[in-house]
Order: C-alpha cells, then sequence, then structure tokens
C-alpha cells in the first residue's frame, strides 16, 4: 500500500499531524491535541453507530461496525463504522493507500480473497451479517455486486453471453427468460440500442466505455440490491466517463451504489454522500455538498483543497 508525501507524517484519527515540508506547516490546524482527536473520534464513531439505520430518514441499505481489515499483519482498515443509504450514491474518496478500494472489497466479501485478507467486525446487509458463518459468499454476491476499475468482459464470450453467464450461473436455465433478462440488462446499462444487432459479436469487439457498460449489466443481470463500483471510468475516455456517470445517476432511482473515486470532481457530480478516509481511517461521512463546502474536520478540508494528497 502506498503512503502519504513526506510532508505528511501521521494523520491518523487520534494522533496529531507531524508538519514537515513548508506547504504542509499552513495546516497549522492539523495539529489538535491527542485527546482532541480522540474526543473527535469518539464522538463521531458513536453518533455513525446510532444513525446507522437511518440516514437523513433514509433507511440504510449496507452497514458497517467497528471493521477492520488486514494483509497479513499489516492492519488497512482501523474500526470503520458507517452507513450506507439506500438508493443513493455514496463516493468513497481519499490519497491513494487510504483503504478505499479495500473498504469496498470488505462489503462483498472479496477482501478474504486475497493473500493474507482477513477481516473482523460486521458488515450488516439488512440484518444479517454478511461474515456470518452460515452465510455463502457467492449467494451473498448476487446481492451486493461488483465492478472493477477496468473492463473485464469475458474474453471468449459474445456479448450475449457476457451478461447471460451470470444468470446461468445463478440457475436460470429457460431460454427466453435468460433473453429477457439479457436484454432488461442491457437496456438498464444504457447499451441495448448500440449492440442489440450484434448480440453476438466477441464482446472484445466493443470500445473501453461500452466493455464497462457490458460489465455493469452483468452485474446488474442477478438483481442484485447493492452495486460496488470501483473506479469504474479511470480507465476511461471523457465521453464515455460522461457515460457512466449519466447511468449512475439512473441506476440511483433502483439500486444503492457504493463507488470509489480518486477524482473528487467526479464525487462531487455524481454522489449525495462522501466517505473521506485517511490512513485507514474513516475521517468523515457526510452529504456531499456539506462535505465539499464546510467539512468538519481540518484534515477532510485539507484534502479537498489540495493542501496534501
Amino acid at each position: 500500500m502506498s503512503s502519504l508525501p513526506a510532508s505528511i507524517d501521521s494523520v491518523r484519527t487520534a494522533r496529531p499531524v507531524t508538519v514537515r515540508s513548508d506547504s504542509a506547516r499552513k495546516a497549522t490546524a492539523l495539529t489538535d491535541s491527542t485527546g482532541e482527536k480522540e474526543a473527535v473520534a469518539g464522538a463521531a464513531s458513536t453518533a455513525l453507530a446510532t444513525q446507522q439505520e437511518r440516514v437523513d430518514g433514509l433507511p440504510s441499505a449496507l452497514r458497517t461496525v467497528d471493521l477492520r481489515a488486514w494483509y497479513g499483519s499489516t492492519e488497512a482498515l482501523h474500526g470503520i463504522t458507517l452507513p450506507f443509504p439506500e438508493r443513493r450514491v455514496t463516493a468513497i474518496i481519499g490519497p491513494s493507500g487510504c483503504g478505499k478500494s479495500t473498504l469496498l472489497r470488505c462489503l462483498n466479501r472479496m477482501h478474504e480473497l486475497s493473500p493474507g485478507g482477513r477481516v473482523a467486525g460486521q458488515v450488516l446487509l439488512g440484518e444479517e451479517d454478511v461474515y456470518g458463518p452460515d452465510v455463502d459468499p457467492v449467494e451473498m454476491r448476487r446481492h451486493v455486486g461488483m465492478v472493477f476499475q477496468r473492463p473485464n468482459p469475458f474474453p471468449t464470450m459474445s456479448i450475449f453471453d457476457n451478461v447471460a453467464a451470470a444468470l446461468r450461473w445463478t440457475g436460470m436455465r429457460g431460454r427466453a427468460a435468460v433473453a429477457q433478462r439479457v436484454e432488461e440488462a442491457l437496456r438498464m446499462a444504457a447499451l441495448w440500442d448500440e449492440v442489440k444487432d450484434r448480440l453476438h459479436e466477441n464482446a472484445l469487439g466493443l470500445s473501453g466505455g461500452q466493455q464497462q457498460r457490458l460489465c455493469i449489466a452483468r452485474a446488474l443481470a442477478v438483481e442484485p440490491r447493492i452495486l460496488l463500483m470501483d473506479e469504474p471510468a479511470s480507465a476511461l475516455d471523457p465521453i464515455s466517463t460522461g457515460h457512466v456517470e449519466e447511468l449512475i445517476q439512473q441506476l440511483k432511482q433502483k439500486y444503492t451504489i457504493i463507488i470509489v473515486t480518486h477524482n473528487m470532481q467526479q464525487a462531487a457530480r455524481v454522489s449525495d454522500y462522501t466517505v473521506f478516509m485517511l490512513l485507514g481511517e474513516l475521517v468523515e461521512f457526510a452529504p456531499t455538498e456539506k462535505l465539499f463546502t464546510t467539512p468538519s474536520d481540518p484534515r477532510s478540508e485539507a484534502y479537498i483543497t489540495g493542501r496534501f494528497g
């Protein structure tokens, strides 16, 4: 995992910051005492824990409670307690190495597939802990789908079969039913009109943006409740990025979407709520407009205004 530049030595929630460079020295507001940091962190954690089930009157589709994650002996997430409001877009931002993608992968049990990956705490889908002993991870991922940073269509399959494969793996067999669901998924991904006359061509013949929307269609085909997106537009051109962002706005009418992005402008455009993370810790969670205009934590302000990261 990459670290912050040398200008910021430590910006942990319960620790003061050591400022080294002249530019970083301007951020003197970040040097609160340890006691003050602990009080703020404790209050924030308590507040989030009590409001988890509803956020601004909205039910939470997914919640984490004291979520911790490791790669071997290295702890990557430090006690994340966080709600994700239903049918809203939540963006997770922060500098490289802050734990954004690790958090996302913990939400559908992908992290435990990483070498040395392990998790403690809870991820609650409704009232069920997805890490419970009786939970089948494969079945659970039908409800919490994921779209990765780079388009990953199945290279030997047609456009149609890329979407149909997900349905067949879940037991759907009727040809008419599969075809109908494939069309519905491609329509939801705003791709149907572009590919309806070439469904049996190889998926690799699509442009990068079309391939990414195909992967979104594949995730939607099994009708998940939540869609995780790990920097879904980072490898795309501006026009394709615009298509994906428009699609996210349409999909939130039906799905809860959680997106990791390095692009703060993108987070501001597409999300309703934003999470700011730093060194594996939750710094701030707030409505996007509030976090970007009047953040509560000085570290959030320092990152948003470009003073580090």
